[in-house]
C-alpha cells in the first residue's frame, strides 16, 4: 500500500465557465502546473499552463475549452493507493484525490506519485519493476552498458528455454545476436523484427537502446516474441493482407465511386474508381476533411452524407455539381452494436451523359411521334389514279415555301386533306394548323374570329378580348375553306394581311406583325365571281398564286378501289369487323359518277357495313343502294386525246363489252343493259378475248 503525503496534495485552481465570458484576471499569473474548469459547481475539466500561449488573453470559455482536458479518465483514488492503481496511474499526468464521500479535494502530479513509489521503503514498492516485468506476456532482457543481462522476465525465461542462472550477467551476444547488439550501442538506434532461430529457440526480436538525457546509449532492451505466436500472428496478417487485396481488387474494378465516411461525415478512404471533375482537386486532399461542408461550398448539392445522417437510412439523390455534373449517390449506413452510425459507404455514378441521352432520346421520340403522326396522315392520302399522283408531287415541292396555295374543286374531292399535306410535309409541320370555314360562320362573327378583338371592342365581347385565328397560326398554316363565301368588306382585310403580312384587331389602331401560310379553297369558280363582282379581282390574284385543281372522282375511276378499301378498313377496325369487298362488287362502285365524290364514297361505304348481313358485299348488294343505270346513261365517255373516230369507238365499244360482261356476267344481261342483242354481245366479247390472247402470246414471245 502506498500512502501519499498530504504536502504532496495540491489544491484545484478554479475557473468557472457557465458564462460564455469569464473575469479578466490574468491565467498567466496562476503558479499551479494545472487548474480546473467548473460547470454547475463541478469540476469537469483541467488544463496544463505549459499548453497555454504566453502572448494570448484569454476571456472566453471557447478560447479556454480548446485547451482543455476531460477528468473522465483521470484517476479518482483515496490517498492510499495499492500497487494495481499504479498501472491506471501512468496513462494521465495527474491524479484527483477523493474523500470516502466521493467528494474531489485536490490532486497530485504522477511524477510525485512515482516519487514516493522509490522513497518509501517497502518490499512490495521495490519489487514493483519485477511486477511490471513479469505482467507483460513478451519476453524482455535489459542489458548494461558492459552489455551483459542485468533484468528479464519469466515469459522471455520461457521463449529462449534457459533458466535464470544461465542469463543474468551473462554476456547478451551468448544468447542474442552480437551483430545487432554492437550495432545499437554503435549508432543508438533500433533493430527490429530479427528472426533468430537455434537449436532451443525460434524467437522475433527487437534491439532497442536505453538513452540518458545526453543521448548516451546507456543499455539495451530487447523484446522477443516466441515465433509459434509470431506466426499465429503473421498468419492473421496475411488473411487481412489478402482480405484487403481482394478487397481493393473488387473496388478497383467497381465502375463506381466508393467513400467511406465516419459518423461526423470525415472522409476515410475512397475506391480508385474517381468521377472525372466532380471534387475539383485530388480526391486524397479530402481524406479527413468533414463533407458537410462541401455543400456548403456549393461543390455538390444536397450531401447524401448529410441526408443519411439525419434520415438514419439507406438515402438516392441525383447531386447537381459546379461542374454542371449529375451524380447518382446512394449513402448506405453501417451501425454499430449500439444502434449508431458507425460508418457510411456512399456509391457514386456520373449520369451526366445518361441524363443528355434520355433527354436526346425524349427528343428522338417526340421526333418519332411526328414521324408516326406524318405516316399515320400519308395512309390518309390514298390515290392510284396519275391525276393525284401528280398533285400530289406538286404539293411535296410546295410544302418547302410559304406561298399562297388555292384549292380548287368540287364539294368532296379532298381540299382540306391537301391543305393539311402541305402543311405535314413542309417546314412548318411543327407549328400550328387551323381551318375555318369561311361559309359556315355568321358573317358578324367571321371577322372576330379572324382577327381577333381587344378588351371593350363591342357589346357582348369577351371581357379580356380574343386573339383571332391570324395571331394563333403564326409561324404555321392557316386554311381557309370556302373562301369564296368571304364577303366584300373581309376581302378587304384579308387582302391587307396577305400583302403586309400583318392583322388589326376589332378595336384596335395597333397592327400585328404574323408569319402565316395562307392555304385557300373554294368549289366556286372564283373567275367568273370577278366578273359577276362578287369577289375582288387583286384579291384573287393575291391568292392564285399557286393554283391547285383537285379533279372530281368521276375522273380519276382509279382512286375508287383503293378509297372502298381504305374506308372499309377503317370501319373494319372501328368495329372489330371483317368485311370485304367481292370482284364485281368492286365494278359497281367504279361504275357509278359519285356527284358527291370522295365524302359520297365514304358515307356509301358505312351504309353498306351498317345494312349488310355478310361479311362479304357483293354486287346484288350494292345495287340496292346504287341502281344500275341510274346515272351511268348520263355519263359520257371522255376523250383526252384526238384520234381516229374509227379507232375511238372501237376502243368505246371494247370497254363497254369488257365492263357489261364484268358486272352482269352472261351475255343476255350484259345484251340488255348495252341495248343490243345477246349474239351481238357474244360475238364482240369473243373477238376482245381472241385480241387479248393473242397480245399475251406476243408478249410471252418477247
Amino acid at each position: 500500500m502506498l500512502s501519499i503525503p498530504d504536502d504532496k496534495i495540491r489544491p484545484f485552481i478554479t475557473i468557472t465557465i457557465d458564462q460564455p465570458t469569464f473575469s479578466d484576471q490574468n491565467i498567466h499569473e496562476i503558479q499551479e502546473p494545472f487548474f480546473f474548469l467548473m460547470k454547475e459547481n463541478q469540476v469537469f475539466a483541467y488544463i496544463r499552463m505549459d499548453d497555454l500561449p504566453l502572448n494570448e488573453k484569454i476571456t472566453t470559455v471557447d478560447q479556454l475549452l480548446q485547451y482543455a482536458f476531460s477528468i473522465d479518465n483521470v484517476c479518482k483514488l483515496h490517498p492510499n493507493i495499492s500497487l494495481p492503481h499504479l498501472f491506471q496511474i501512468i496513462g494521465e499526468p495527474i491524479v484527483l484525490i477523493k474523500t470516502d464521500d466521493g467528494l474531489l479535494t485536490g490532486y497530485v502530479k504522477r511524477e510525485d506519485v512515482l516519487a514516493e513509489l522509490f522513497k518509501q521503503d517497502s518490499k512490495q514498492n521495490l519489487d514493483l519493476l519485477n511486477v511490471i516485468l513479469t505482467s507483460i506476456p513478451m519476453g524482455i532482457f535489459v542489458a548494461d552498458k558492459e552489455k551483459n543481462i542485468v533484468n528479464f522476465n519469466e515469459s522471455g525465461l520461457k521463449m529462449i528455454k534457459k533458466p535464470s542462472e544461465q542469463v543474468l550477467n551473462e554476456p547478451a551476444a551468448s544468447i542474442f545476436n552480437k551483430q545487432h547488439i554492437h550495432s545499437v550501442f554503435a549508432s543508438g538506434s533500433s533493430i527490429l523484427n530479427q528472426l533468430e532461430i537455434t537449436d532451443v529457440m525460434s524467437v522475433l526480436v527487437d534491439y532497442s537502446p536505453i538513452l540518458n538525457h545526453e543521448k548516451e546509449v546507456e543499455g539495451l532492451i530487447i523484446i522477443v516474441q516466441d515465433l509459434p505466436m509470431v506466426e499465429e500472428m503473421a498468419m492473421e496478417i496475411e488473411l487481412i493482407k489478402s482480405s484487403n487485396k481482394d478487397l481493393n481488387a473488387i473496388l478497383a474494378n467497381i465502375y463506381d465511386e466508393i467513400l467511406v465516411v465516419n459518423q461526423k461525415g470525415e472522409l476515410l478512404r475512397y475506391s480508385d474508381s474517381i468521377i472525372s471533375g466532380f471534387w475539383g482537386k485530388d480526391l486524397k486532399d479530402y481524406i479527413g476533411k468533414n463533407l458537410l461542408q462541401l455543400e456548403d461550398e456549393g461543390i455538390f448539392n444536397p450531401s447524401v452524407t448529410r441526408l443519411v445522417l439525419e434520415q438514419k437510412k439507406k438515402v438516392s439523390i441525383v447531386q447537381d455539381t459546379k461542374m454542371n455534373k449529375k451524380v447518382l449517390s446512394v449513402g448506405t449506413p453501417v451501425f454499430n452494436e449500439k444502434g449508431e452510425i458507425d460508418r457510411i459507404v456512399i456509391a457514386s455514378r456520373d449520369i451526366t451523359e445518361t441524363t443528355q441521352l434520355k433527354s436526346e432520346l425524349n427528343e428522338m421520340r417526340k421526333e418519332l411521334d411526328s414521324f408516326k403522326k406524318q405516316d399515320q396522315f400519308y395512309k390518309e392520302l390514298v390515290f392510284a389514279s396519275p391525276k393525284m399522283e401528280q398533285i400530289i408531287s406538286q404539293v411535296k415541292k410546295i410544302a418547302h415555301f410559304s406561298s399562297t396555295v388555292l384549292i380548287n374543286g368540287e364539294s368532296g374531292v379532298g381540299k382540306e386533306v391537301i391543305a393539311e399535306a402541305i402543311h405535314k410535309m413542309g417546314r412548318r409541320s411543327k407549328m400550328p394548323f387551323l381551318k375555318i370555314n369561311c361559309g359556315a360562320i355568321p358573317e358578324n362573327l367571321l371577322e372576330s374570329e379572324l382577327f381577333g378583338y381587344t378588351k371593350g371592342s363591342f357589346t357582348g365581347a369577351d371581357k379580356n378580348g380574343k386573339v383571332g385565328y391570324f395571331q394563333q397560326a403564326n409561324k404555321g398554316v392557316l386554311f381557309l375553306d370556302e373562301v369564296g363565301d368571304m364577303p366584300i368588306h373581309l376581302q378587304v382585310k384579308l387582302l391587307r394581311v396577305l400583302q403586309e403580312q400583318e392583322v388589326i384587331p376589332i378595336g384596335s389602331t395597333t397592327p400585328i406583325s404574323i408569319d402565316v401560310q395562307i392555304v385557300a379553297a373554294t368549289n366556286k369558280s372564283l373567275e367568273k365571281m370577278v366578273e359577276m363582282g362578287t369577289f375582288r379581282e387583286d384579291l384573287f390574284y393575291r391568292l392564285n398564286v399557286i393554283p391547285i385543281h383537285v379533279p372530281p372522282l368521276r375522273e380519276r375511276p382509279e382512286d375508287i378501289p383503293p378509297l372502298a378499301f381504305h374506308f372499309l378498313q377503317k370501319l373494319n377496325e372501328r368495329y372489330q369487323r371483317n368485311y370485304h369487298f367481292s370482284p364485281d362488287a368492286l365494278n359497281i362502285l367504279e361504275v357509278y359518277t359519285w356527284p358527291g365524290n370522295i365524302r359520297e364514297l365514304q358515307n356509301m361505304i358505312e351504309r353498306l357495313v351498317v345494312s349488310a348481313d355478310e361479311e362479304m358485299i357483293d354486287a346484288d348488294f350494292i345495287q340496292r343502294f346504287i341502281p344500275v343505270g341510274s346515272d351511268f346513261k348520263q355519263t359520257k365517255p371522255i376523250i383526252t386525246r384526238i384520234l381516229p373516230l374509227q379507232e375511238a369507238q372501237d376502243h368505246v365499244e371494247e370497254q363497254l363489252i369488257i365492263l357489261a360482261m364484268k358486272q352482269y356476267k352472261t351475255t343476255t344481261k350484259a345484251a340488255k343493259a348495252l341495248g343490243i342483242s345477246q349474239s351481238s354481245v357474244s360475238r364482240k366479247y369473243q373477238k376482245v378475248l381472241a385480241e387479248q390472247q393473242s397480245k399475251k402470246i406476243e408478249n410471252d414471245a418477247f
